[in-house]
């Protein structure tokens, strides 16, 4: 095996790969079902034999995070979805919804250590793990997926710019793990207080948007930048290569692209709602709906591997939309107007500046006070786990369209 790549697995010929995927779902099925009772409610009736490919597994509906958030308000903590008990779990994380997700006691329950891999990670390399380890799961996806390579970690999570930079400084790592707008935080700061960073020369992140304008910038200044796709609840789903021509699948799911609300695939070559399906022993997930849009690359890559290949992030099925690596939903700008109830409509604008992400909540108020302002703001920041600005508008001034959330960003 070539020292490029994580394993043979990721060189298999894609037939070999998708009669091993099916041929191992129908005890996964099984297993899920045995385990979780909100799974075997969702997938009563089932036949687990059945389901050996894409057409069968294309029969069984789609469980999407809205409804994953239901059924765990109404049956606590997971609704029955996980084949965990909370006392057996590692951690439990809230992700914004929210949504709680167990981390099961695998040595890398994410599967993200070949994407790390792929971004050119290797044993005994430090890194410096700058994202966010606390409630939700990213900062310890990254962490435990480098320590199963064999790197030493730094836990920088968020924040602390300055001590981070000091950290950086002192200990001197090679590698850069979390959201790619951070890593030029830190970097511009290191340069402001003429501390040296040059000792990082490749990233791994995800979490945020990488526009080519940024990855061009930190390359510029000596960092090799390639980047994943991700969710709490089911890790790295798709990760760059030096071919750096789309995102190859990870080689322990079954990715599908349905028309976004169905569970219907979408015609060859067509953009669709991803839709994935796991194969983890304590968080198994059978066609969980990302509402991520994105579609699939035809061939296969030049850097040799052969799974499939997404074009990467286009969109949003719904108005769910992701923050600085943090989701807001709808529903939680919903919530800011319940504690709100004086103001009118209310529409949450996600915009770019200096690479990165800006929201701006927009409220129609009759009040201009300053404290109307910090109490928004305040609002925000506690619901959406973001910082976010406010501007105040006139009564009757947002349109009537049913919009909450613009995403109103340009990657151009």
């Amino acid at each position: 095996m070539s020292n490029e790549y994580f394993d043979d697995l990721e060189t298999r010929d894609p037939q070999v790969r998708e009669t091993s995927l099916f041929a191992a779902l129908p005890e996964q099925i099984r297993k899920t079902v045995d385990k979780a009772p909100g799974w075997a409610a969702h997938l009563n009736g089932i036949d687990p034999d059945a389901i050996t490919s894409r057409e069968a597994l294309a029969d069984l509906p789609v469980l999407r995070k809205p409804e994953l958030k239901e059924h765990q308000m109404a049956n606590p903590p997971f609704g029955g979805f996980a084949a965990v008990a909370p006392a057996d779990a590692v951690r439990l994380f809230m992700s914004p919804g929210p949504i709680f997700e167990p981390q099961g006691p695998e040595p890398d329950p994410w599967g993200g250590a070949r994407a790390l891999y792929a971004a050119g990670l290797r044993r005994g390399d430090i890194v410096h793990n700058a994202i966010s380890y606390h409630l939700t799961p990213g900062g310890f996806i990254l962490d435990n997926s480098a320590i199963a390579i064999g790197c030493t970690v730094i836990p920088g999570g968020i924040g602390n710019t300055e001590l981070q930079i000091d950290t950086i400084a002192h200990l001197k790592p090679v590698a850069y793990t979390g959201t790619p707008d951070f890593l030029k935080v830190l970097l511009d700061k290191a340069e402001e207080l003429g501390k040296d960073a040059s000792s990082i020369t490749k990233a791994f992140v995800s979490g945020a948007a990488l526009p080519e304008s940024l990855r061009a910038e930190l390359q510029g200044r000596g960092v090799s930048v390639l980047q994943a796709y991700a969710t709490a609840e089911l890790g790295v789903i798709a990760y760059e290569s030096s071919a750096l021509e789309g995102m190859t699948v990870s080689e322990d799911v079954i990715l599908e692209l349905v028309k976004p609300g169905t569970g219907e695939p979408v015609a060859e070559g067509e953009v669709g709602e991803v839709v994935v399906t796991n194969f983890s022993p304590s968080y198994p997930m059978i066609r969980l709906g990302t509402g991520d849009m994105s579609a699939v690359l035809p061939g296969v890559s030049p850097c040799g591997r052969t799974n499939m290949r997404i074009r990467g992030w286009m969109g949003r099925a719904d108005q769910r939309t992701k923050v600085k690596g943090m989701f807001v939903d709808p529903a939680q700008i919903n919530d800011i107007s319940k504690r709100h109830p004086e103001l009118g409509r209310l529409r949450l604008v996600v915009t770019r500046e200096n690479e990165q992400d800006v929201m701006t909540l927009k409220a129609e108020s009759e009040r201009t006070e300053s404290n109307v302002v910090q109490e928004l703001e305040e609002t925000v920041q506690t619901i959406c786990k973001v910082r976010g600005r406010i501007e105040l508008v006139g009564a009757g001034s947002l349109p009537n369209d049913g919009k909450v959330i613009s995403d109103e960003r340009d990657y151009g």
